[in-house]
């Protein structure tokens, strides 16, 4: 009946969602197995407008469980798996290292095993499938603040690509740097990224790797940055900045991610590594100005008025200073590029999450956690 079956890992998820979403819609001639574990960052409510689709399938399973991710790959004949399944918030993984060293490496190995076990199985083998592994710009380290002689950042810069932008140094995170990772999470993120590496040389397998750059957008957990400090502004409680908010991130929109991985899905070359950016660097005390800014507008407060709401703290361990992602052999090799500037996409971004206070409240509440260890309790 279907042309393709693919399993999506972490569906459920901020960015996952969005990947599901759109590969349901655009493609109805492939079958969309959505497995997720159900995290704290999983939430269902984020797939409500495609969870009847006739090519949608939702499978609550731990990535980890490598008999029945095979068993599902079996039943299902699947082709194709998009892992994006992560522990990814560095915070949690400073205080429970185990835990993202558990999901991000051996749940990632497991999907790995459960592949080559099946597709070897198979009379074709390797024919026509691909693991494509999602990974993150953090694996990279950090990136110094640099300039041109006499002009201080931000500056004027042109990367590889041509495109001129806004960046606070000159050298850019590329597919051919070494891994320097600071923080568990990144080191765990860095772990997966090899083993997948390492299927493809040792075994053969169809394998993808992308890093991408920080994602905002609708649906994303109020933990991150962006969609806690709308909330925090809203509800006037304070923003807790780390350091002096001096350290540099590339926002990139999430659907624009999802176009990315859609394009490389289908038409990236099998062992490559793909870097996804939105050559967009902000500092995250400018960023927070903006949301505050944006949030009093659209609420009808003065511009601004929030901005003693900005509460200084002591800065995160290990914190990298500088990210910024050249995604110059994506555009040049693919023809992708984001489509959103980002003045449009935090526009629509805050709009989302005010007009959506329902889908905050359930998500910070926990309710929706308890809804789903009970229907699935007895399953």
């Amino acid at each position: 009946m279907f042309d393709r079956t693919i399993i999506i890992t972490g569906g459920a998820g901020f960015i996952g969602s969005h990947v599901v979403r759109l590969f349901v819609n655009k493609y109805p001639n492939y079958k969309i197995v959505n497995l997720d574990k159900l995290t704290y960052a999983g939430n269902l409510d984020n797939l409500k407008d495609i969870e009847d689709k006739p090519n949608y399938k939702f499978v609550k399973m731990d990535i980890c469980d490598f008999e029945g991710v095979l068993k599902l790959m079996q039943q299902e004949h699947v082709d194709g798996i998009i892992h994006l399944a992560a522990e990814s918030h560095v915070d949690r993984s400073i205080k429970d290292p185990f835990t993202f060293a558990q999901t991000n490496v051996m749940g990632t190995l497991s999907l790995l095993q459960a592949a080559k076990t099946y597709w070897e199985s198979l009379p074709e083998k390797f024919e026509g499938k691909r693991f494509y592994h999602i990974s993150t710009d953090e694996v990279y380290g950090a990136l110094q603040m640099t300039h041109p002689e006499g002009i201080e950042p931000p500056f004027t810069t042109k990367a590889s690509s041509g495109k001129h932008h806004l960046a606070y140094g000159e050298k850019f995170f590329t597919e051919d740097l070494k891994y320097q990772p600071h923080s568990p999470y990144s080191a765990s993120k860095a772990g997966s990224d090899h083993f997948v590496r390492a299927f493809h040389d040792t075994y053969g397998m169809p394998t993808i790797v992308t890093n991408c750059s920080n994602n905002y957008g609708p649906y994303q957990f109020p933990e991150k940055l962006i969609p806690l400090f709308i909330n925090n502004i809203r509800h006037r409680k304070p923003l807790p900045v780390y350091g002096k908010g001096e350290n540099v991130r590339d926002w990139l929109y999430v659907v624009d991610h999802a176009r990315a991985i859609d394009i490389i899905f289908h038409k990236g070359t099998i062992a490559e590594t793909y870097n996804i950016g939105g050559f967009n660097e902000w500092k995250n005390i400018d960023i927070i100005k903006v949301l505050i800014n944006t949030v009093d507008r659209l609420l009808g407060r003065p511009e601004g008025a929030d901005m003693d709401l900005i509460t200084y703290v002591t800065d995160r361990a290990g914190h990298d200073l500088r990210y910024a992602i050249d995604s110059t052999k994506l555009q040049r090799e693919l023809g992708w590029e984001p489509s959103l500037q980002f003045e449009e996409g935090i526009e629509k971004t805050v709009k989302w999450y005010l007009d959506n206070q329902a889908w905050v409240d359930n998500v910070t509440s926990g309710e929706y956690q308890k809804y789903y260890d009970s229907m699935y309790r007895n399953r």
